[in-house]
């Protein structure tokens, strides 16, 4: 199946979405799969609503991306930003750059950079949506269309589940959808500034992400483990 039915397919699951889970949000990390979506629910579902997560360490060039996306599709996303009072007693008591010490820090850090901002942004929804792809990460394999998220008591739905990075990126060149200028680098997987760094040719596509971490562990919490397939898919 081509990208062109792909996302169709991805469509027909928006529209069950915007129809049935109202209200609901997309969590929009401004990676290339999100930029689909960005593009695909800016133009045809205005009924969903789009949030990303400023963790105060980003790029430059996704601040660009982000002013970009604001040109493109006329609208500014909702911006969540890290409680102040967290992030002020986490780095006086570990520094700037705990991260790099052990795994348990970097989690700490995920934790009020990114999953207690996303628990606000998801606060009094019923439902949200990301860009997960089973083929991004050896943490992602089994990633289904449609999920109970347990920690959040919602609904979580991931539209592009089934596509490839080829899919992605023939959409993207298609339609001309504006994209970070890091993947032009190297960069195909791109979050925090001091946690990502360009990969070399034949390294997996996450191998940029906490490089210095196990490949089984590379994941910010956002997504957790607590959260159990369901038995349904939307838009079928």
């Amino acid at each position: 199946m081509g990208w062109e039915h792909k996302a169709e397919a991805a469509a027909a699951r928006l529209t069950a979405i915007e129809r049935d889970y109202t209200p609901a949000v997309f969590a929009n990390s401004l990676g290339l799969e999100d930029m689909v979506l960005t593009d695909l629910i800016a133009s045809r579902f205005p009924g969903i609503g789009v949030f990303t997560l400023d963790t105060g360490r980003l790029p430059e060039e996704t601040y660009r991306l982000m002013d970009r996306v604001a040109d493109r599709y006329g609208v500014r996303m909702a911006v969540y930003f890290p409680a102040t009072a967290a992030m002020q007693d986490f780095t006086r008591q570990h520094g700037l750059n705990p991260f790099y010490e052990s795994h348990a820090l970097r989690r700490q850090c995920c934790q009020v950079r990114k999953v207690e901002p996303l628990a606000r942004a998801l606060s009094a929804k019923k439902a949200w949506i990301t860009g997960l792809r089973r083929g991004q990460a050896a943490t992602r394999t089994d990633v289904p269309f449609s999920q109970i998220d347990a920690d959040h008591g919602l609904h979580k739905f991931n539209p592009l589940a089934d596509w490839t990075e080829g899919d992605v990126w023939g959409y993207i060149r298609h339609f001309d959808v504006p994209y970070n200028d890091l993947h032009d680098r190297g960069y195909p997987s791109i979050g925090c500034a001091p946690c990502t760094r360009a990969i070399a040719p034949g390294e997996d596509v996450r191998a940029g992400r906490w490089w210095w971490e196990d490949a089984r562990a590379k994941e910010c919490g956002c997504h957790g483990s607590a959260e159990e397939a369901d038995i349904k898919e939307v838009g079928t």
